[in-house]
């Protein structure tokens, strides 16, 4: 079972690197590192499992934030009290985005920051994704608000970003009165 401390610390370089696409047929250890992201981002949660099995809540997870620099991530989004959506999205890219840009008020989090982070992290409001699916089909996902920031935030891991890179060191709210805050 994945606990969170298995989960890469911000300061582990690897985070920095910029993960490579991945080939079909998926790789059993593909396809057992995704179901395993996936179960940890579902039990995370729920409160009870969470409790019990000292797991940080989380809605999504890069392959990098394993040690495994490959194009993947899954997001696990709790669309109702114990009703979840589970995108797993291989070598993806954004492929359209709105105009508006929002940011998370109570500020963004990350599985692999341990600590509070102040300031705005610009986000686009929605975004189309184009990606993979486990079989190799191509998928498309249209994503708003919290799942749009989540896929994005996801995709930035892929490329070595990690989310207080987009926040200004010399003013952390910069940019509060342009964006939406969700």
């Amino acid at each position: 079972m994945l606990k969170t401390k298995d989960i890469l610390d911000e300061k582990d370089k690897r985070l920095r690197m910029t993960s490579k696409e991945v080939s079909f047929p998926l790789t059993k250890k593909d396809i057992d590192l995704i179901n395993t992201m996936i179960k940890y981002l579902h039990d995370s949660q729920i409160e009870d499992i969470a409790e019990k099995y000292d797991l940080r809540p989380g809605m999504g997870m890069s392959a990098i934030q394993l040690g495994v620099p490959k194009r993947y991530f899954v997001v696990v989004n709790e669309i109702d009290e114990g009703e979840f959506e589970t995108y797993v999205l291989i070598n993806p890219k954004i492929i359209s985005n709105s105009v508006e840009k929002i940011y998370v008020e109570m500020g963004e989090g990350c599985l692999s920051v341990n600590r509070p982070v102040e300031g705005i992290v610009p986000r686009y409001a929605r975004v189309t994704m184009e990606a993979y699916d486990m079989e190799g089909r191509k998928v498309h996902i249209r994503a708003r608000e919290e799942l749009a920031i989540c896929f994005q935030h996801e995709l930035d891991h892929l490329n070595g970003i990690l989310f207080f890179d987009h926040i200004d060191k010399k003013d952390p709210f910069k940019g509060k009165d342009q964006y939406r805050a969700i």
